[in-house]
């Protein structure tokens, strides 16, 4: 997949002379709606013979015209673009809402960008796909320029799963909540943090027995609701690691998410004890899997009985992940 960041770097002539078929969103979470949606647009597009492109934003348009109503990101704009990739789309342009689109109305939005820049012969938006200036256009508004300007549209229904609307904000609220399964299953897998490996607040991990990887997340990131959960670390990159472990591995661990009231660190982190192996991962970057909750925090009155009850959430780590000693 080539990402294109910016409507500057779509190539003179591009998608000529068939044309692209494109779907638009923020893509926040690439769950399962998403997928859906992507899928449907990448099929179109084989079916044609065509490019697909797959245009999102970068930094969520919310946090450009309402910062205080701003969602928790999900994914990072790396994570989405590989996700993404990972459904078969040619091209990703990343627009930045503040620079681009945000002024043009409706009918600028499809004749400057989407006819005049991608040469959109077809274009594939959600039921609730909003766009133009003050968000005026709808789905609707997009079949009737699509009639006007002679260009398909294809709207695609939003993806209900038991009564509950499959969504980023019903994730979020699922993470909040600690229910991992549930966002996983919205999600369509496993919900991950990318972060880079720092040293911690220095509570003695590898003294205690359990050295631990810490990472820190920006507050605008979602996390799931403080507490032990079970699942993978994903050292990334291909550089060799100091130790018996290799990048691009899964290798199980004991996740804690949250402050360390025992230690009087209030800094929220990621903190996994990888299961069975011992490497110098300092600076370098992985992605952390959340497959199933262990319990929820604590705060410990002494060390033995942290110890106890971190013996008790390795045990239950390897039960949910089916790992033996």
């Amino acid at each position: 997949m080539d990402i294109l960041r910016g409507l500057d770097e779509v190539p003179e002539g591009f998608g000529q002379p068939d044309g692209t078929v494109v779907t638009i969103g923020v893509f926040d979470g690439v769950h399962r709606g998403h997928q859906l949606l992507i899928g449907r647009a990448v099929d179109e597009a084989r079916r044609l013979g065509v490019p697909s492109v797959v245009m999102t934003f970068d930094p969520h348009p919310v946090a450009v015209f309402a910062p205080d109503r701003a969602p928790n990101a999900l994914l990072s704009l790396e994570e989405r673009a590989r996700l993404i990739a990972s459904l078969g789309v040619d091209y990703l342009l990343v627009v930045d809402f503040r620079e681009e689109l945000a002024g043009d109305s409706p009918e600028e939005y499809v004749t400057d960008t989407l006819l005049g820049r991608l040469n959109a012969r077809r274009v594939v938006v959600g039921e609730n796909f909003t766009f133009g200036r003050d968000a005026a256009g709808t789905a609707a508004t997009m079949a009737e320029l699509g009639r006007d300007h002679c260009f398909d549209v294809t709207i695609v229904g939003l993806l209900d799963d038991g009564g509950v609307r499959i969504c980023s904000t019903a994730i979020r609220h699922e993470l909040a909540e600690g229910n991992i399964d549930v966002a996983r299953d919205y999600m369509g897998r496993p919900f991950a943090v990318t972060a880079g490996i720092e040293r911690g607040a220095g509570r003695g991990g590898r003294e205690l027995g359990y050295p631990t990887t810490n990472q820190y997340v920006e507050d605008v990131t979602a996390l799931p609701a403080d507490g032990v959960y079970a699942g993978w670390l994903t050292v990334l990159g291909e550089e060799p690691i100091e130790g018996d472990m290799e990048p691009g591995i899964r290798y199980p661990a004991a996740i804690s998410v949250g402050t360390n009231p025992t230690f009087g660190d209030d800094r929220r982190s990621v903190e996994s004890f990888i299961l069975d192996r011992d490497a110098d991962l300092y600076g370098r970057t992985a992605r952390v899997e959340f497959v199933g909750k262990v319990r929820d925090m604590v705060k410990f009155d002494s060390v033995d009985e942290l110890l106890e009850h971190m013996a008790r959430d390795v045990a239950r780590t390897r039960e949910i992940l089916h790992v033996t000693d």
